[in-house]
């Protein structure tokens, strides 16, 4: 009885054994389910963008989606809608999401440090993106030079006012390392050879550069330049013009989809393209590379454009 009982327990075994087509350490399928490109474990990627109610961070965010589904990766994009406070706490939900890395475009680059430091503390790699942050510790930072784009400007603005000139200045978000670089770049080129006689924020936005603008031309008139952070307040300031009747120049920076059609129908003097998809791509191979133990630039620079007609 006993011969035949380990007999048959030997016929289980083998039967088992059969059955079983994967190999000492192979993984199942269940085990691949996260896998990404090649096999790897896919990465989880947290974007944090400034706002989506600007078309350049929305082809920004669209670079940086296409370069992920290239590369096997995942990615959470979250809107901060021009909220430091919001863009905090954002960054603070995709830490408790488990990212593996994230990639931050700071509203304000000074209060955006206590969340790169968050992010630092639970041991999670940052990259900046257009606009850098202040403080905490960024694996690298991806962007144009927006001090060069800012003298491009004010080079091109000379060139088509000449010098003495009255022109008026609509400066981004206070606090931004690109209102502060584009500003003074601007100011670099054109110092000591116009005279800027306004200088007011219109926060990066269209209906404010439109508010804004009507307030300067009531009180300076003779106004015959604008330069413009970016192109939202450039259109914005455009309208204005064009309702008060005036012929003025008018030059942005980003070279969105309609600021260079504004520049092709002759409206729009000129703008800086700094390329936000490419921006946003680079932005995503770099954080590929960090995750797999590669070694990448403190700055990665983006080439600059100046588009006019």
């Amino acid at each position: 009885m006993k011969k035949m009982k380990w007999a048959l327990l030997m016929v289980v075994v083998l039967v088992l054994a059969a059955c079983s087509t994967e190999q000492p350490g192979s993984k199942s399928s269940s085990d691949n389910e996260d896998a990404g490109k090649d096999g790897d474990k896919e990465f989880k990627i947290g974007l944090s963008v400034s706002t989506l109610n600007n078309p350049f961070f929305v082809t920004l965010s669209e670079g940086a989606k296409e370069q992920a589904k290239e590369s096997g990766a995942k990615i959470i994009v979250v809107d901060a809608q021009d909220d430091a406070s919001k863009q905090a706490s954002d960054v603070e939900d995709l830490i408790q999401q488990g990212v593996d890395l994230l990639i931050i475009n700071p509203t304000d680059s000074e209060a955006v440090v206590s969340a790169v430091e968050s992010a630092n503390n639970s041991n999670i790699p940052v990259i900046t993106v257009d606009r850098s942050a202040e403080g905490g510790e960024v694996v690298s930072h991806i962007a144009s030079d927006n001090k060069a784009g800012g003298v491009l400007a004010g080079e091109y603005l000379l060139e088509l006012l000449g010098e003495n000139a009255k022109v008026a200045e609509l400066e981004g978000i206070a606090g931004s390392s690109a209102a502060r670089d584009r500003g003074e770049g601007f100011n670099e080129a054109v110092d000591g050879k116009v005279d800027i006689v306004a200088k007011q924020t219109a926060n990066f936005n269209r209906a404010e550069g439109l508010t804004v603008m009507e307030n300067i031309l009531q009180a300076n008139p003779e106004i015959t330049g604008v330069f413009a952070h970016n192109d939202e307040m450039a259109l914005g300031a455009l309208e204005a013009i064009q309702s008060a009747g005036k012929d003025i120049v008018v030059i942005g920076f980003d070279a969105t989809d309609d600021a260079v059609k504004s520049v092709k129908d002759g409206k729009l003097a000129a703008t800086i393209a700094q390329k936000p998809e490419e921006i946003g791509k680079k932005a995503m191979e770099a954080a590929v590379a960090v995750l797999n133990g590669e070694d990448v630039d403190a700055d990665i620079p983006v080439d600059l454009e100046l588009i006019k007609e």
